[in-house]
């Protein structure tokens, strides 16, 4: 799925209008989304950095909601409920910016081979663990293949190397949207 620019802009809003009203401890607006391609229920996931480090990251594989209103669910865990970090406060605002990515659906893996980095996103699964690292973590800190596994398994509480034993491995691509190009 590819979103227009248009469409782009208009998730980049509703999460910067969600977020703004979060941390002013307002009320969340209203959106009145007509766009076909934002009313698909696919998963998100919405990531705030502040000052370029991260700040929260919170998201869905999948939804019953449009697309818009996963963005705006996402878009307030990712400002106050993500557990590694406080509530965003107000005064945080002017130094966060933020990134959308919109999940394509999950697809398990017989051969890490088939994981292109850059491209795919990582889902460990292994007993009661489980971790996620999005396509673009990888790329961010020069990943090859094998390590954004490890990096995975570590996400998960999992020893590196884990994801070589009994571990399920799903990929996924996802959009992603930035408010910083």
């Amino acid at each position: 799925m590819s979103l227009s620019r248009e469409d782009r802009a208009t998730l980049l809003r509703i999460a910067r209008a969600v977020i703004e009203a979060c941390a002013k401890g307002e009320r969340c607006p209203g959106f009145d989304v007509k766009s076909p391609p934002l009313l698909q229920k696919q998963g998100a996931f919405v990531t705030i950095h502040k000052d370029g480090h991260l700040r929260g990251c919170i998201g869905t594989f999948t939804s019953e909601k449009p697309l818009y209103m996963t963005v705006m669910e996402m878009a307030e865990a990712s400002a106050m409920k993500d557990p590694r970090f406080p509530p965003l406060g107000a005064d945080e605002l002017n130094s966060i910016d933020i990134e959308i990515s919109v999940l394509s659906p999950l697809r398990e893996v017989k051969d890490v081979s088939e994981i292109e980095v850059g491209r795919h996103g990582i889902y460990i699964i292994k007993g009661f663990n489980s971790g996620v690292l999005l396509p673009q973590v990888a790329v961010e800190y020069g990943y090859d293949r094998e390590t954004f596994l490890d990096q995975t398994c570590l996400k998960a509480g999992l020893p590196p190397g884990a994801w070589r034993e009994w571990a399920r491995i799903l990929i996924f691509e996802a959009e992603i949207i930035k408010e910083k190009e």
